[in-house]
């Protein structure tokens, strides 16, 4: 795969950001909670480091996700920052079946049933919507 320094060093032409995704950021309120019921989603041990009181970088193949209580982005603020109202990134999975039944067994709350065999939707305990799809 080419990288923007690659293209720089072929072309002599220079962009200014990289053709990729580092992480993604979802807000939460309680980063205590949001991590143990985001390890428990991904299947990770609960002992992702907590760093400056708000912040939990989660162990990812790939980008990264990072929970975030957002204190300079209205966490601080009675309710905590906005919550993702449209699932912005999807998480993965080998089996939509089996997740979907995962989400019931586990009482995750479902926004839709499983979409054209692929995809569906949750909210975390923060009511961040979340897409997960079939690879």
């Amino acid at each position: 795969m080419s990288t923007n320094y690659d293209q720089e060093q072929a072309t002599g032409s220079k962009n200014h950001l990289r053709n990729r995704i580092g992480s993604v950021f979802i807000p939460v309120r309680d980063i205590e909670k949001a991590r143990d019921w985001y390890c428990n989603l991904l299947g990770l041990s609960a002992d992702c480091e907590i760093i400056g009181g708000h912040l939990c970088a989660l162990p990812m193949e790939g980008p990264g996700v990072i929970l975030d209580t957002m204190p300079m982005w209205g966490g601080k603020e009675p309710g905590g920052a906005p919550s993702i109202n449209t699932p912005a990134f999807m998480f993965l999975t080998g089996d939509i079946h089996s997740s979907y039944k995962f989400m019931k067994d586990n009482n995750i709350t479902l926004i839709t049933s499983v979409q054209d065999d692929h995809w569906f939707v949750i909210q975390d305990p923060d009511g961040n919507l979340l897409m997960i799809c079939k690879e």
